[in-house]
């Protein structure tokens, strides 16, 4: 199980990276947007590659970013009953989710798509639109995907199974104070700190008065 765990946290460390870098074609995606709007209303033109660049980039953080998702557990839930039963039996929910549902519907999905993507790569398949891009990098994007969910859904497994025997922590237990919480503690206690010193000052200049 220790191998096992070591491998999970390799997995998390590579989706931690994955997430953080696709933040970047966000804002590559808003400053295409962008400008293609200022050309547009200040020019009257315009490209097919501009617009199709950006719901590819859309694509790419959709699909590429669904395991950095799962990671953080912030894919949406409907807790109704499984929310008022107890953390091992909402764990063993989890396993059997994750086993029997989730990595089997990646698998599907990703040996489903790969006609597509070699078909398109073999034909150089473009975009029909006048100036649009190529499409075999998009139908990629579906495989790599899924592959990328199904390699945190088995980090996940990993340490669900880890918790259930003993061997690691709640991968996901609430912690005792949210961001925002530790983040205006913080504040206060630097907003104290600083009244502390200038008491102290007020204090030493009262002292040294004759």
């Amino acid at each position: 199980m220790n191998a096992l765990l070591a491998f999970s946290r390799l997995v998390d460390w590579l989706t931690e990276h994955i997430g953080r870098a696709l933040c970047w074609l966000l804002l590559l995606a808003v400053i295409i947007s962008a400008g293609n709007a200022i050309i547009r209303k200040a020019f009257n033109m315009s490209s097919n590659a501009y617009l199709e660049a950006q719901w590819y980039l859309f694509a790419a953080i959709f699909t590429l970013g669904a395991g950095y998702v799962f990671l953080h557990d912030q894919h949406v839930r409907i807790d109704v009953i499984a929310g008022k039963l107890k953390r091992r039996t909402q764990v063993w929910i989890d396993v059997v989710g994750i086993t029997f549902f989730l990595l089997p519907l990646c698998g599907f999905v990703i040996w489903t798509s790969l006609p597509s993507v070699q078909t398109a790569f073999e034909l150089k398949e473009i975009s029909v639109n006048p100036g649009g891009l190529i499409r075999w990098p998009l139908y990629a994007l579906v495989p790599i995907g899924f592959g990328l969910l199904a390699l945190q859904s088995v980090s996940e497994l990993i340490k669900r199974l880890g918790f259930l025997t003993g061997h690691g922590p709640d991968p996901h237990a609430k912690p005792e104070k949210t961001d925002e919480e530790m983040l205006l503690e913080e504040m206060q206690n630097e907003a104290n700190a600083k009244e502390a010193r200038e008491a102290a000052a007020r204090q030493t200049a009262a002292g040294g008065k004759p």
